[in-house]
């Protein structure tokens, strides 16, 4: 273990070192609709704008070129700056394109909020928080900043991940008079439309962890049967596993362990996601590769015979970050349960995601034990609308974003690069084919969840420089830029 702490520090200072990399931005807020859709709100008395931030450099920008393109960040589910941060790809291939670039923030999150924050997720509130409205600020904001710089006819190219990149997708699919060209980088569009996922979210992770080592998925499987049966064991093998994580607070109960389970699952999937060549603070400071890591650690365990001790440390190495020293685990705050199964996140942002997964974007990613390594867990259709129907007084819409925005019927659209790692526990739900000349899927052998949004690194596997070489000369074609040589 202080091998690996060693390695864990090395890490973190590395981490440190590529942070400096990302450019400073400007901060701006414009004075945005609260609803787009609603025309009798000023009779309602309600406020008629909020304040939505955007995030901006414009040294790239030559005056002396007419209409520059616009590279426009479509923000997620998360405070835009985090996006900024690890957005690297946008900054790289900016200057040659002479662009600006803008990163808009989604609606009830960051500090983007129509009403206080302490107000926002009231019932009476929270219905203005959809894709529809999200998709219509951004439109709102991409023509009024033309308009204000001068530059009408300038191209807009726009770039997310994960929802942002299905929200860049959905963006170019319903303003294509806006939006010229979309990079939707792991969007996960068909399984959020009802389809499903092939491999499933924890298929794939599983199959990550296999990858570093055949061994590891059937230690995590016995580390899971140890804790099961100490479960059934009542106070004396709840302690001894509250002992074994380290827990803050010990487990009192059964429906105490399965939190736990979806707390270990959670760190799981998460360092799927984020199985980078080299060290990242996206979800949580990890080290390079940590799903080889994580299988490191279980593997030292399962030499001395401890599954259950090796899938607390492994599940640890998400919560506790590189060169991390928690004293204990508090699972309660670090884990959230809500109405996704793969994990909301924590404060306002994990409400906000809460309430989008109660209403449009719905999947169902259950576990069985058989294609996967975690215990069998079957959440249903029913106790999702119960959940919801019990928190926000909603009942979700389990087909209307498969009829709002076309699911995989979008041969209509065009110039839209769909992006997928296959070590991204999303990829079974995204594009795997291209469906036009235009509409084209670009898949990535190295890769985790949008590596290929992310700066270029020594580290980057040859497959992800391939990928964006071509989303580069995509760009170029839909937009009539060519990008000129960097020196």
């Amino acid at each position: 273990m202080k091998v690996l702490l060693g390695v864990l520090l090395l890490a973190l200072a590395s981490l440190c070192l590529a942070q400096s990399d990302i450019p400073p931005y400007k901060e701006f807020y414009f004075d945005q609709i609260i609803d787009h859709f609603n025309y009798q709100t000023a009779k309602l008395n309600q406020p008629q704008t909020f304040k939505q931030r955007y995030l901006m450099i414009d040294s790239n920008w030559d005056r002396s070129v007419p209409n520059p393109p616009i590279f426009f960040y479509s923000g997620n589910e998360g405070d835009i700056t985090s996006f900024w941060n690890n957005t690297g790809f946008v900054f790289d291939i900016a200057p040659s394109f002479g662009a600006i670039v803008v990163f808009a923030e989604h609606r009830f999150y960051g500090k983007s909020f129509p009403y206080p924050v302490n107000e926002a997720f009231d019932l009476d509130h929270v219905g203005l928080l959809s894709i529809e409205q999200a998709l219509a600020d951004y439109a709102v904001l991409i023509t009024s900043l033309k308009e204000q710089w001068g530059i009408p006819d300038s191209p807009v190219v726009t770039f997310g991940g994960s929802y942002g990149g299905m929200l860049s997708a959905w963006f170019r699919i319903k303003f294509p008079h806006v939006v010229t060209a979309a990079l939707a980088a792991s969007a996960p569009i068909l399984v959020s439309s009802g389809f499903g996922s092939r491999p499933s979210f924890f298929e794939t992770t599983t199959n990550d962890f296999a990858q570093a080592n055949s061994q590891c998925p059937d230690i995590v499987r016995k580390g899971f049967s140890q804790a099961l049966a100490l479960a059934q064991q009542g106070p004396s093998g709840l302690k001894q596993l509250s002992a074994a994580f380290n827990l803050c607070k010990p487990l009192t109960s059964t429906a105490e362990v399965e939190h736990l389970i979806l707390w270990v699952v959670n760190s799981f999937g998460s360092m799927a996601m984020t199985d980078y060549p080299y060290p990242t603070n996206f979800l949580a400071p990890l080290p390079a590769w940590p799903v080889k890591a994580a299988c490191s650690i279980l593997l030292d365990a399962a030499a001395e015979g401890q599954y259950l001790e090796g899938l607390a440390q492994a599940a640890g190495l998400f919560y506790n970050g590189t060169g991390g020293s928690l004293p204990c685990f508090d699972i309660w705050t670090e884990f959230i349960e809500c109405a996704d199964q793969t994990g909301c996140g924590t404060g306002p942002a994990g409400s906000a995601w809460d309430y989008q997964v109660c209403t449009e974007i719905i999947y169902f990613p259950n576990t069985n034990n058989v294609t996967d390594m975690f215990p069998p867990r079957n959440w249903t259709r029913g106790d999702l609308t119960n959940y919801c129907e019990k928190t926000w007084g909603v009942t979700p819409r389990m087909t209307w974003v498969a009829t709002n925005f076309g699911a995989g019927n979008i041969l209509a659209s065009s110039n839209i690069i769909f992006s997928n790692g296959l070590l991204d526990p999303w990829h079974g739900g995204g594009f795997l084919k291209s469906l036009s000349d235009s509409l084209v899927a670009i898949v990535i052998e190295d890769g985790a969840h949008h590596l290929d949004l992310r700066g270029a690194n020594p580290a980057d596997p040859p497959s992800v420089v391939a990928a964006r070489k071509q989303e580069v000369e995509l760009i170029s074609k839909w937009i009539g830029v060519t990008p000129k040589s960097r020196k």
